[in-house]
């Protein structure tokens, strides 16, 4: 009985010398507070994205080169929840991924909002893909940014206000309905590590990270511009998507 009295004794201590640990360390680390999925940024950087020139012509290549060049911006952690929770809901009741997959397949069923079946000539492999929904065989046509959203927060999206991060991650022209592995082999990638394996689609997926970049005042990093520049020269009339005079 003195025994387990004892072992009890020594159990409240510790954990009341936890207790006191965790405390101090919060005194003397008060970011330690902070929700992670508030950023720290200081005001005065926002400016940085407000770098890129303005296009008087809307090809891809020459909007490229309006857009600021500069290294990965690593200062702040990357999360999901920082640009969207869900899918925007339209005021008819569609989400977005139901407007992108009615966008992008053809010969389209649908059953009130959702689209139960159609096509997707996919423009990352070049392969058609019969799409029927259902729990095991929704995810061969997966919604992919564009530009990654993890992309994005590095060069320039930590800087965006919230509003901003939410347009950016449900904008159509940053969504594109594709092969789902394909999708996850692109992961956060750019230009510069990943481009899709259909050839005939590069400079198309180029010019629409451009027209994107070029929307929301991303930078690109010098390997990516070298990349993008690389696609371009096999298309120097390709256009942008969804600019001014595009």
């Amino acid at each position: 009985m003195a025994k387990a009295k004892v072992a009890r004794i020594r159990r409240i201590i510790a954990v009341l010398l936890a207790a006191v640990a965790f405390c101090l360390f919060l005194y003397f680390n008060p970011d330690a507070w902070q929700n992670p999925f508030q950023i720290d940024v200081d005001p005065e950087d926002v400016a940085l994205k407000e770098t890129q020139t303005e296009a008087t012509s809307f090809l891809a290549k020459d909007v490229l080169e309006n857009l600021a060049v500069k290294e990965k911006d690593n200062s702040q952690k990357y999360y999901r929840k920082l640009f969207y929770d869900d899918w925007s809901t339209a005021a008819d009741g569609c989400n977005m991924r139901e407007a992108i997959l009615k966008r992008d397949l053809h010969d389209v069923v649908l059953k009130g909002c959702k689209v139960q079946s159609g096509i997707l000539d996919d423009p990352y492999t070049g392969q058609p893909i019969n799409f029927v929904r259902g729990q095991e065989t929704s995810s061969a046509i997966q919604i992919d940014h564009v530009v990654a959203l993890s992309n994005a927060w590095v060069t320039g999206a930590l800087y965006f206000d919230e509003q901003t991060r939410y347009d950016i991650s449900q904008d159509p022209l940053n969504l594109i309905a594709v092969e789902g592995q394909a999708n996850q082999d692109k992961l956060d990638q750019d230009a510069s590590t990943w481009l899709p394996s259909n050839t005939a689609f590069q400079c198309q997926y180029v010019a629409r990270q451009i027209s994107v970049k070029y929307k929301y005042k991303l930078w690109v990093t010098p390997a990516e511009k070298a990349a993008m520049l690389e696609v371009l020269a096999r298309c120097p009339d390709e256009p942008t998507v969804g600019l001014s005079d595009s």
